[in-house]
């Protein structure tokens, strides 16, 4: 059963047609990946499946609920983890964990217990009464995890989640994102520009090419199309290789690489 739908659907700026007839279907408990190049409409997606930016034209719905007529439902009922970082630097883990819990409205006498339980599921107990500016870029980039998952959505949405971070701070988020689709059954819908990130997590993919899907299915489907040695930098290179140049603006670009250093 999809607990995200889509159909038809379109974001246009002005004349310039962002994302095109967008149309997935993402299964409950799937991790579902969306690639392309810079440019190509991924976070456009990923702004309006969050009811950060409304479609031009088309539908969405997740879990349950449309984007547009029903997105504080929506919100209720989804995670997000951007590229910018969102913890605070000069709280601790646990104050910044605890200040969420009190943004997602949860009963007074679930906040510290949820808390407790993120930080020990993250890996992040040890170190849950130091300031989040000393942490590792990866223990950053758990600690998110954990601030979006405390109110248990059905649904998380993470844009680039490792970029910036180094391969074995890199595996490690992996290896609690897939424990998180595992044990709590979470559905996830992410982007990256890492092949091996999308082979290694997701069940299946959706490659993007100014603002239309060109394919979809399973990664190692995808690959055994291309040929028997076949990677996913293969398959990307097949399907997504030969589009334009990156359309992001120069701020959108030094938001990346501010967020990438401050990561590393």
């Amino acid at each position: 059963m999809s607990i995200l739908l889509t159909n038809r659907l379109t974001r246009r700026f002005g004349k310039f047609t962002a994302v095109d007839n967008f149309n997935i279907a993402v299964d409950r408990g799937e991790i579902f990946g969306l690639l392309g190049r810079n440019g190509a409409g991924k976070t456009t997606v990923m702004k309006m499946l969050t009811t950060l930016l409304p479609p031009t034209s088309g539908s969405a719905v997740v879990a349950g609920f449309d984007i547009v007529s029903a997105s504080v439902n929506v919100r209720r009922s989804m995670g997000y983890v951007p590229q910018l970082l969102s913890a605070d630097g000069d709280l601790t883990g646990f104050e910044n964990l605890l200040l969420f819990a009190r943004l997602f409205d949860l009963p007074r006498s679930e906040q510290r217990p949820r808390v407790l339980e993120a930080l020990r599921f993250m890996g992040l107990t040890n170190v849950a009464h130091q300031q989040a500016k000393t942490y590792s870029g990866g223990m950053i980039r758990r600690l998110e995890i954990a601030q979006s998952t405390l109110h248990r959505p059905q649904v998380l949405f993470l844009d680039e989640p490792t970029v910036g971070l180094d391969p074995l701070a890199r595996a490690t988020v992996w290896d609690y994102l897939l424990r998180l689709n595992r044990e709590h059954h979470t559905t996830i819908l992410l982007t990256t520009h890492y092949m091996e990130e999308a082979d290694r997590l997701c069940h299946r993919v959706a490659l993007m090419d100014q603002g239309r899907i060109v394919t979809i299915g399973e990664p190692d489907q995808l690959k055994l199309a291309l040929g028997a040695e076949a990677t996913m930098e293969d398959v990307f290179v097949q399907h997504a290789g030969d589009g334009p140049e990156s359309t992001l603006s120069y701020r959108e670009i030094h938001r990346t690489r501010e967020t990438a250093k401050r990561l590393g």
